[in-house]
């Protein structure tokens, strides 16, 4: 577990400090809003292509050979975008170190169901995302710095550079750690598991996708919308993400504990009607204090998102969790892909657009689940 949340600081500390900016860095390096839009449709879409094959890897070599490989990927597309400074660049070198998170979720939630007790799954999963949200709240003052020191272009190359030091730190760190348990080789075949999802997961999948198309519509013109649109700085940026990732540090740790004591339904529901409100209030930002609201109500979106992802183990079949975890994420992701490329189309019509689409589908995804998913 330490290993596991030490990755989760190294890597998350380099990804977080350029991923964030990249929108800006790709218009200076000439890329148009659609090419934005292409970039985060991408990741939704490899996010979800890369959630199977990284359960299913997880599951037949270990978490830590996978993490191993998945650890690598990061590094090869940092050096990518590093030595070529072209906006295409990014998309191939995207490729490889965006979806790290999604690739190596199934093999973070197995390790973590295996070391821990079933009635500490959430506190569990509640530590691990607030432990990745240290890299997540401080990557972008530091990113926005080195923008502000260096320029745009060099900036971000300097955080990709910084992004393979901590990576390689994060591989010598699980390499010594983490203990690997030999995978089990099961009575029925993975995937008939796998394929046999609850009702009740189904219908958690849908309320999903429909709260993920809230949330990727207007994703990557956030920074946009902040830096271009109302002339805040990429250290204000910066320091509007820290705020927003320690909004959701500060609420992981008592939401777990109540959540692992009571019903998980009103902890998801909550994350759920923050993530439609958010695009909404961004309409009416304009000022630094307007953004530093938003950016708590964006904090308070991960209310319930560990209680979500342990009801996903916990509707998950013995044996085959990092698998199914993986198939949850590959079709989520697959139909969320087509609001992320869909959201530069909305943008170009007006931002404001945008964000109105945007929290409709919220709305809708939190009303499927209060009417269709039952928890205990």
């Amino acid at each position: 577990m330490v290993a596991m949340l030490l990755m989760a600081i190294f890597v998350g500390l380099g990804e977080k400090m350029a991923e964030r900016f990249l929108p800006i860095y790709l218009i200076a390096l000439g890329g148009t809003p659609i090419v934005i839009g292409l970039l985060n449709g991408m990741d939704n879409l490899l996010s979800a292509l890369y959630s199977y094959p990284g359960g299913w890897l997880a599951d037949k070599l270990g978490y830590k050979k996978a993490l191993f490989i998945f650890n690598g990927m990061a590094i090869f597309g940092y050096l990518i975008v590093v030595i070529f400074p072209v906006w295409y660049a990014v998309i191939i070198g995207a490729m490889f170190f965006l979806s790290w998170t999604a690739i190596s979720l199934p093999a973070s939630m197995t390790l973590l169901s295996s070391v821990l007790p079933k009635n500490k799954h959430t506190m569990g999963v509640s530590v691990h995302s607030l432990v990745r949200r240290i890299p997540m709240a401080l990557g972008p003052v530091i990113g926005g710095y080195f923008i502000v020191t260096f320029g745009k272009v060099q900036g971000v190359r300097y955080a990709f550079l910084a992004a393979i030091f901590f990576a390689l730190i994060a591989i010598i760190v699980q390499q010594k750690l983490i203990v690997d348990k030999t995978p089990e080789k099961e009575a029925r075949p993975e995937g008939e598991k796998i394929r046999k999802f609850s009702s009740n997961l189904r219908n958690l999948l849908v309320s999903d996708i429909l709260v993920r198309f809230c949330e990727q519509i207007p994703y990557a013109f956030v920074v946009v919308w902040v830096m271009m649109n109302n002339n805040l700085s990429a250290v204000q940026f910066g320091a509007l993400t820290a705020i927003e990732m320690v909004t959701a540090m500060l609420i992981y740790i008592p939401v777990a504990y109540l959540a692992d004591k009571g019903r998980l339904k009103p902890y998801i529901a909550i994350t759920f009607f923050n993530f439609t409100i958010f695009p909404l209030f961004l309409v009416f930002c304009h000022s630094f204090t307007m953004f530093v609201i938003a950016f708590i109500i964006r904090g308070l979106k991960e209310f319930g998102e560990p209680t979500r992802k342990s009801l996903i183990l916990a509707l998950a079949p013995e044996g085959a969790k990092a698998g199914t975890f993986g198939t949850y994420y590959l079709i989520r992701d697959v139909f969320v892909s087509v609001a992320a490329f869909g959201g530069a189309w909305l943008w170009k019509a007006s931002p404001q657009i945008n964000f109105f689409v945007a929290s409709g589908f919220g709305a809708l995804g939190l009303f499927y689940f209060i009417l269709r998913v039952k928890t205990k």
